[in-house]
């Protein structure tokens, strides 16, 4: 069994910055892959950003959001930069190995003035 644990969700002024975090524990195996999604009021949950062999952001916040991982900590990071309005939604850490997939709970971010 796998957990996942999110941290650094808030609220934010259109153009900042915030952290999101996510520790994985438990049964943990190498060559997993950890991202993000987020879900919007209303809307369908969506990909946001992967990181395994290789990272992969989606072109909706390419060049504001980095995704990174310490594997010796088994996290995950989201650093998002120039945060939009349109940002606002529950953030999901995901972790896939094998055929199992995991989810976190979620990290509410808003951004609004």
């Amino acid at each position: 069994q796998v957990q996942l644990a999110e941290s650094g969700g808030g609220l934010v002024q259109p153009g900042g910055s915030l952290r999101l975090s996510c520790a994985a524990s438990g049964s943990i195996f190498s060559g997993n892959i950890m991202g993000w999604y987020r879900q919007a009021p209303g809307q369908q949950r969506e990909w946001v950003a992967t990181s395994g062999g290789s990272t992969h952001v989606a072109n909706s916040v390419k060049g504001r959001f980095t995704i990174s991982r310490d594997n010796a900590k088994n996290t995950v990071y989201l650093q998002m930069n120039s945060l939009k309005p349109e940002d606002t939604a529950v953030y999901y850490c995901r972790l896939g190995q094998g055929t199992y997939v995991y989810w976190g709970q979620g990290t509410q971010v808003t951004v609004s003035s």
